[in-house]
C-alpha cells in the first residue's frame, strides 16, 4: 500500500501539549557572589519599578517587567533569572529550546501559548526563555526557516503584547549569546526593551565557584583565590570543568596507587592550565558586529567592559 501522506499540520487538538514545571526560586541576588555590576543594573533597570507594584499602579504602570540578558555562554543567567523570581516572590518557569521547539507545523506555537497560559495560571510568574535567539531570531526574507521564524516571532509578539490575555503578574526574561539575531520587533518598548550583559565571572565570584564546587570532596589546603586569579576570563562552566578535571586527576592515582590523595591547590592549577577559556570565542565573534553593526545602545555596557579590559 503507499506510505502515509506526511504530517504537514496539526489541529490545537492533536497538538499534545507540554506540562511546564512551575517552581518558587529560593535564591535572590543576595546567593550570586560577585558580579556587582550586573546586580546593580539589574536593581536599577528593572528590579526596582518591579518591587514598588503600589507605586507603579499611582503612575498608571502595569505590574509587568520583561528583560533580555546576553552574554557569553556559561556565565550563569538561568542562576541569574531564577534568583530574580527569587526577588519578585514570584514563580518561575523555565523555557529551554527543547521545549519549545516542535517538529510538526503549528506545535511550536502551540507550545509557546501554553507556556505562556502556564504562567498565567500561576502569576505572579517569571517566565525564563532560554537561547531566544532560535526561537524569536530575526525575519529576514529568503532561507529556508524564514517562514518559521516569522510564525514563532508573532506568536511570541501575541503574547508578550497579551493580545488575548491580561498579562499583569507576568515577568518575561530571555537569555541568549547572540542578542545580535533577535528579531528588532520583539525588542521595541513594551517588550523586551531592556537588556544586561552578564559577563565572565569577577574574582569574588570564581572563588565561590571554586569553593562551591569542591565542597564535600577530598580537599587539602586549596587557594581558591589563586585559582580565580589565574582563570580571569573562564566562564563559570569553564572554571566547574577545571575543577571537575583536577578532582578527576586525584581520583585517578588515587585508585592507581591504591593510597587516597586530597585535591590541591596545582591539581587546579594544572587543570587550568589546559583550559582555553570559552569566552574568547564569543568576544571575538562580538567584534564585528561592534564594529560594523547597528547599536540601539543595546551594547553600551560591554564597549566599556571591552575598553576597560583591553580586550
Amino acid at each position: 500500500p503507499p506510505d502515509d501522506p506526511p504530517l504537514v499540520g496539526v489541529s490545537a487538538e492533536q497538538v499534545e501539549k507540554p506540562v511546564w514545571d512551575v517552581e518558587r526560586p529560593a535564591v535572590t541576588l543576595a546567593d550570586v557572589a560577585g558580579l556587582d555590576e550586573v546586580k546593580q543594573h539589574l536593581n536599577g533597570a528593572f528590579l526596582l519599578p518591579m518591587r514598588n507594584p503600589e507605586m507603579a499602579r499611582m503612575f498608571g504602570k502595569a505590574a509587568r517587567g520583561s528583560l533580555l540578558m546576553y552574554g557569553p555562554p556559561g556565565c550563569g543567567k538561568t542562576f541569574i533569572a531564577r534568583a530574580i523570581a527569587g526577588e519578585l516572590e514570584a514563580n518561575f518557569v523555565h523555557a529551554t529550546l527543547a521545549d519549545l521547539v516542535r517538529p510538526h507545523f503549528g506545535e511550536t506555537e502551540q507550545a509557546i501559548h501554553s507556556l505562556f497560559e502556564a504562567a498565567r495560571a500561576a502569576r505572579p510568574c517569571v517566565i525564563f526563555i532560554d537561547e531566544f535567539d532560535a526561537i524569536g531570531g530575526r525575519r529576514t526574507s529568503g532561507g529556508s526557516s524564514s517562514q518559521y521564524l516569522r510564525m514563532f516571532a508573532s506568536q511570541l509578539l501575541e503574547e508578550f503584547d497579551g493580545v488575548d490575555a491580561d498579562n499583569d503578574g507576568i515577568y518575561i526574561l530571555a537569555a541568549t549569546n547572540r542578542p545580535w539575531d533577535v528579531d528588532p520587533a520583539l525588542r521595541r518598548p513594551g517588550r523586551l526593551d531592556r537588556t544586561v550583559l552578564v559577563l565572565p565571572p569577577d574574582e569574588p565570584a570564581r572563588v565561590a565557584i571554586v569553593e562551591n564546587t569542591l565542597r564535600d570532596k577530598p580537599v587539602a589546603a586549596v587557594d581558591a583565590r589563586e585559582v580565580a586569579r589565574r582563570t580571569a576570563e573562564f566562564s563559570g562552566a569553564d572554571i566547574a570543568y577545571v575543577v571537575h578535571q583536577a578532582i578527576e586527576a586525584a581520583f585517578t592515582e588515587s585508585v592507581a596507587s591504591g593510597v587516597p590523595r586530597m585535591i590541591g591547590t596545582a591539581d587546579l592549577e594544572r587543570a587550568a592550565a589546559r583550559v582555553v577559556p570559552s569566552t574568547r570565542e564569543w568576544f571575538e565573534q562580538i567584534k564585528p558586529v561592534l564594529e560594523y553593526g547597528i547599536d540601539d545602545g543595546t551594547f553600551g555596557q560591554l564597549r566599556a567592559y571591552l575598553k576597560r579590559h583591553r580586550i
